[in-house]
């Protein structure tokens, strides 16, 4: 996409059109602005119950569910027709 993307997401916490289409057609900053969009969303979804080896229970994030969830958004947004 030409000139720069910005992320001014409107009031419903919405992305902008444009940062959308331009992310469906693989623009890499585009992309990181998708991905940085819903950062906290994948870390709340890959949040597990940990167990160490004391019996201590915490709460952290399964960085490897995480990163699934990244993958599988980018390749839904690849594969979304916007036009």
């Amino acid at each position: 996409m030409n000139g720069t993307i910005s992320n001014n997401s409107d009031e419903r916490g919405l992305l902008p059109y444009p940062v959308i289409l331009a992310a469906t057609k693989g623009d890499p900053d585009a992309m990181k602005l998708v991905l940085q969009h819903y950062q906290s969303y994948m870390a709340h979804l890959s949040m597990q119950k940990i167990r160490d080896e004391s019996g201590n229970t915490y709460w952290g994030i399964d960085e490897d569910l995480r990163e699934r969830l990244q993958a599988k958004l980018m390749r839904a947004v690849l594969n979304f027709k916007a036009d």
